[in-house]
């Protein structure tokens, strides 16, 4: 919690200094008087995610895009942001990457996708579809952390770099790790390129397919 302690502070600080305030004994956030437990229920902890204004992305965004799926699920997918299409509908992977996606799901580990779960390092869309920046993934991960715990998949398939990377910390390109297999806490990481990459090289879907091949002999499917 430390992250949504640190920008909730600072918010605090800058209005602060809004007020006219240069130096000040004042303690902008006492954390006896503060409750930064996250709720420890999916849809409790999306309605606090609705109505979060804790960085930039929330003067820009249409929708919250928290997550969808199987609230007990085994597989759960993270991607990078919301893109344009995600942004209006308040679902994530519902453009032609969420096709892709699903397809996937279905065609190759031959499931749902109404039984795994999908979300995003962040929730909010940044502007352009940029990459998220560190400052944004950083406010936005205690929600990402709180999923995962509620959620408790056996495994996560991180889609794209951006993912793999602020979920473990690890800058390796994601074309040296896809595939490979990382345990972090109670549960399995397995990388492979995010949709939106495959549409501009399809030559790649052939990884991919490995890729979940292997996700399913993880899983016993």
């Amino acid at each position: 919690m430390k992250n949504l302690k640190n920008a909730l502070l600072l918010k605090q600080l800058y209005q602060l200094k809004q007020l006219g305030y240069k130096y000040t004994s004042v303690t902008p956030c006492k954390e006896e008087e503060q409750d930064f437990t996250l709720p420890n229920t999916l849809e409790s902890l999306r309605k606090q995610a609705m109505e979060c204004h804790l960085c930039e992305l929330s003067k820009s965004r249409h929708k919250v895009v928290f997550g969808e799926g199987n609230p007990g699920a085994d597989i759960l997918f993270i991607g990078e942001a919301p893109g344009t299409t995600e942004d209006s509908a308040g679902k994530p992977f519902v453009g032609r990457s969420g096709e892709l996606l699903t397809k996937m799901i279905e065609n190759v580990l031959h499931i749902s996708r109404d039984d795994v779960y999908i979300t995003n390092i962040v929730k909010c869309r940044p502007p352009h579809n940029d990459i998220p920046t560190p400052v944004q993934a950083h406010t936005c991960q205690p929600y990402l952390l709180k999923q995962i715990e509620l959620i408790q998949p056996k495994l996560i398939v991180t889609l794209g770099a951006t993912a793999y990377h602020y979920l473990t910390g690890d800058d390796t390109e994601i074309s040296k790790v896809r595939g490979t297999i990382h345990k972090q806490n109670d549960y399995t990481i397995i990388p492979t390129y995010h949709p939106s990459y495959l549409l501009r090289n399809p030559s790649a879907k052939k990884e991919v397919f490995d890729d979940l091949l292997k996700v399913k002999e993880l899983m016993g499917k």
